[in-house]
C-alpha cells in the first residue's frame, strides 16, 4: 500500500494547486464515486451525498480508473476480481494493519472484528480490542475494494457499514451465491 497525503473527501488539507480526479461508476447498488491523483486510487465510496470540492475534475480516461472499472465490472458480475487496483492510502499505521487484513478475507467469506483483533495481537503481541478494530474498519476509504463489508459481529450479525446495512447484506449474499448483482429496488 502506498501512503498518500490527501485523504478521500477530507478536502481541508488540499493545496490550492492539487487537482483531484473523480470518476462516477454506476453500480447495481447505487453510484460509486472514485477519486484519484492520476496514479493511485485515493478512495471509493457510494455517492449518498454530493460533496466534491471546487478543484474536482471529472475524468474517465486514466489507467487507474480503467483498472478500477474492470475490477468493479468483474466484482458486480459475481466473481472475485483476483487483483487490487493501486491504492494511495492516507491512514494511521494501525488502520493500515487492519485494512491489510481486510484485503486477505476471501471473496464470499467473512471475519469477525474479534478475529481481526486476535490476528493483530498474535502478530505483535499487543492486547487488541475488537472495538479498536471496528473504528479502523469504519474509517476505510475504499468501499468494496478493501472489503470492510466482510467484517461481522462475533455472533454472526451484520454490524456497522458506512454505506448502509442493506448494502452490506446484499453484498455478502451475492458474494456467497457467486451470482451477478441485480439493481437495488
Amino acid at each position: 500500500m502506498v501512503l498518500h497525503k490527501n485523504m478521500l473527501f477530507d478536502f481541508s488539507g488540499l493545496s490550492a494547486g492539487f487537482i483531484m480526479l473523480v470518476r462516477r461508476y454506476s453500480s447495481p447498488l447505487g453510484d460509486l464515486i472514485a477519486s484519484s491523483d492520476g496514479d493511485s486510487l485515493l478512495g471509493l465510496r457510494f455517492d449518498d451525498q454530493n460533496d466534491a470540492p471546487e478543484n474536482t475534475v471529472y475524468s474517465q480516461e486514466t489507467d487507474i480508473f480503467r483498472q478500477l472499472d474492470l475490477w468493479l465490472d468483474i466484482y458486480f458480475s459475481g466473481r472475485d476480481p483476483k487483483f487490487t487496483p493501486k491504492l494511495g492510502i492516507c491512514a494511521s499505521a494501525f488502520q493500515q494493519t487492519v485494512w491489510r487484513i481486510l484485503l486477505t478475507i476471501p471473496f464470499g467469506a467473512t471475519m469477525t472484528y474479534g478475529e481481526i483483533a486476535a490476528k493483530i495481537s498474535e502478530k505483535d503481541g499487543s492486547c487488541m480490542s475488537a472495538r479498536a478494530v471496528g473504528r479502523a474498519v469504519g474509517h476505510n476509504q475504499f468501499a468494496l475494494v478493501v472489503p470492510c463489508h466482510r467484517v461481522i459481529g462475533s455472533d454472526g450479525s451484520l454490524t456497522g457499514y458506512a454505506w448502509g446495512l442493506h448494502r452490506k447484506s446484499i453484498l455478502l449474499s451475492m458474494e456467497k451465491a457467486g451470482e451477478r448483482f441485480s439493481r437495488l429496488s
